[in-house]
């Protein structure tokens, strides 16, 4: 033999047993995996016996205890739900090398009814082992569909091309009619459940006696509930400190806020917020109690409507022409309003407040079709006892979406005079 041979022949073992040292690793890592596992079929014959197991891929779980883990105790978790899905790899071979990976989902019940939902746990392996030993069992019961080679090689190919690669994914988690799950587990399974069945019970029971205790408190509650009531109808009723439209605004009350009435009038409900904190809500924003009607009822012909008392008489864009920081050198639609008939009885602030609201109404789809040019609305009443009453193109928009009831849309807008506009009592100041 040749020196060239023998050199040869040395760099051949060489390979030979890096190959064989690298493929026993390979070997071994597959082996601890316990989440893969090789088979001799091939991978159209793997698949099919995946799919064929497809009810037993994902189901409902009656405990999680021995089957996942999470972040919290798992007696707090209901509904437990998982779902398998397979990948297969051809390998030269012939064989297939199979991994499966499991979700668990359930839901989690907190102290705090905002923070509960679903969430994802971690699967402990049991699932994915089980699986693992069907798929073997489903293909040991099948003919051998491959070709005739020596024992698959355990590694996974470091390189395998799309078409050697599939993954299939469970259905929907539902519940199947067979779970599928080997004896050992499925006896595991069953006796979990029968523990679940017994805690459910005694759930049960327990939801019925609160059900009575919540029953038995609503009854006294409404026996005990004050005849003197007034609720807020609307999110972003105002609370103000005097009976002005103009006054200011304490805070916003929202819906179904309830508060004591003390007394009232036409136009505003005197009530008690808290201990020796008092406020003044608008009428027509609240509910009243039934013994008290909702809006006085007047005689037929004593009220006069605002429309007939006053008109638009002229409508121009320009700057604003006020003292108001919120729309100070900004332009405007400005729109002139007057009497229909001067020599008549004096229209109220009321009147004035009915009338502006019906043409904020009406042009306020103009004003919201150009924002970039018209920063509000300004009504200018011209007449001795007139006024002006201005809003910004945001206000109008949080009122006209139903965030603001009618009376906080007033108190976001400006007035000028204040009095001028005053509704049944003392002035105030925007």
């Amino acid at each position: 033999m040749t020196g060239q041979q023998l050199e040869r022949g040395r760099a051949f073992l060489q390979v030979s047993l890096a190959t064989a040292f690298v493929f026993c690793s390979l070997s071994i890592a597959a082996q601890v995996n316990g989440n893969e596992r090789m088979f001799p079929q091939s991978k159209a014959t793997v698949e099919k016996a995946l799919r064929d197991m497809q009810n037993a891929s994902a189901g409902r779980l009656p405990v999680l205890d021995g089957f996942a883990t999470a972040d919290h105790p798992l007696d707090h978790y209901q509904r437990g739900y998982y779902q398998s899905k397979f990948q297969v790899n051809a390998v030269p071979s012939g064989g297939s090398l199979v991994r499966v990976s499991v979700q668990v989902t359930a839901w989690y019940v907190d102290t705090v009814a905002a923070k509960s939902g679903y969430q994802v746990l971690t699967s402990n392996g049991r699932l994915e082992a089980d699986l693992l030993d069907q798929l073997a069992d489903q293909l040991a019961s099948k003919p051998a569909q491959t070709k005739a080679t020596p024992a698959p090689a355990p590694a996974r190919p470091a390189a395998v091309p799309d078409q050697n690669e599939s993954t299939i994914s469970a259905p929907a988690p539902r519940i199947p009619e067979n779970s599928g799950f080997s004896s050992s587990l499925a006896q595991g399974l069953a006796e979990q459940e029968k523990e679940a069945g017994q805690k459910k019970s005694v759930n049960k029971d327990q939801t019925s006696l609160q059900a009575e205790a919540d029953s038995l408190e609503e009854i006294l509650k409404n026996q005990a509930h004050p005849k003197n009531l007034v609720a807020v109808k609307k999110s972003g009723t105002p609370v103000v400190a005097t009976a002005s439209l103009t006054a200011k605004a304490l805070f916003m009350a929202s819906e179904h806020d309830e508060f004591e009435m003390l007394d009232f009038n036409r136009d505003w409900v005197h009530v008690r917020i808290s201990g020796l904190s008092r406020g003044w809500i608008w009428r027509n924003s609240l509910e009243m109690p039934d013994s008290v009607p909702d809006v006085d009822v007047p005689a037929a012909g004593q009220v006069p409507v605002a429309a007939d008392l006053f008109h638009v008489t002229r409508e121009e864009t320009a700057p604003f022409p006020g003292d108001w920081d919120p729309l100070r050198g900004k332009n405007v639609k400005i729109v002139s309003v007057e009497k229909i008939n001067d020599s008549g009885k004096d229209s109220g602030p009321k009147l004035r407040l009915e009338f502006a609201k019906s043409v904020l109404e009406k042009d306020y789809a103009e004003i919201a079709q150009k924002p970039q040019e018209l920063a509000g609305i300004v009504l200018i009443f011209d007449s001795a006892d007139g006024g002006m009453i201005a809003a910004t193109l945001p206000v109008l928009q949080q009122w006209k979406a139903g965030k603001l009831s009618d009376a906080g849309f007033w108190h976001q807008c400006f007035f000028d005079p204040p009095e001028t506009f005053t509704v049944s009592g003392a002035s105030g100041s925007q």
